[in-house]
C-alpha cells in the first residue's frame, strides 16, 4: 500500500462534503488536477491506496483519511488535446474517517521527522507522496 496527500480548498470541497458524497454511496472523482506530477502521481495509485486529506488556502491542516476506490482514467473536466486524446487522469476516492485532531501545516513543519515530506519541500504540489513512517506520525499526530 502507498500513502497519498491530496489538497482541496475547503470553500470549494471539504472534508465534509467528502464525507457526505460517501454516505450518500456518490464516488468523487478527484478532478481539476493540472499538473503534471500530481496527474503522474494519480496514475501511480493502487486500489484501498490511503490519502491524507488536506484541506489547503483555508485552515491549512490534514483534517482526514479517503481512500482510492477507482484507478486513473481520464478527468472528466478535462478537454482533449489536438490530437484528441486527454492527458489529464483522475482517481475516485471516499471517505474513512477524520482525523480525531486536526494537523496543521504549522505543525508539520514544526517536526524534524516531517521535514522532507512533500507536502513541506514541495508545497504548490496537490497530490503528493507521504511515506510509511510519515503516515504513522502524522496519524498519531492527529489521535489515530
Amino acid at each position: 500500500m502507498a500513502y497519498w496527500l491530496m489538497k482541496s480548498e475547503p470553500d470549494v470541497f471539504s472534508f465534509d462534503d467528502m464525507v457526505a458524497k460517501t454516505k450518500r454511496g456518490e464516488p468523487e472523482q478527484w478532478h481539476g488536477v493540472r499538473n503534471y506530477t500530481a496527474r503522474n502521481n494519480m496514475m501511480e495509485m493502487q486500489l484501498g491506496d490511503l490519502a491524507f486529506f488536506y484541506h489547503s488556502n483555508i485552515g491549512k491542516e490534514i483534517v482526514g483519511i479517503i481512500k482510492v476506490i477507482a484507478l486513473a482514467h481520464p478527468d472528466s473536466t478535462a478537454e482533449p488535446n489536438d490530437k484528441g486524446k486527454i492527458v489529464w487522469q483522475c482517481v475516485d476516492v471516499e471517505a474513512v474517517k477524520p482525523l480525531p485532531k486536526p494537523v496543521t501545516l504549522a505543525e508539520v513543519k514544526a517536526t524534524p521527522e516531517l521535514a522532507n515530506l512533500e507536502l513541506v519541500r514541495l508545497s504548490r504540489l496537490s497530490v503528493s507522496r507521504v511515506g510509511e513512517d510519515e503516515w504513522k506520525l502524522i496519524c498519531k499526530m492527529g489521535g489515530l
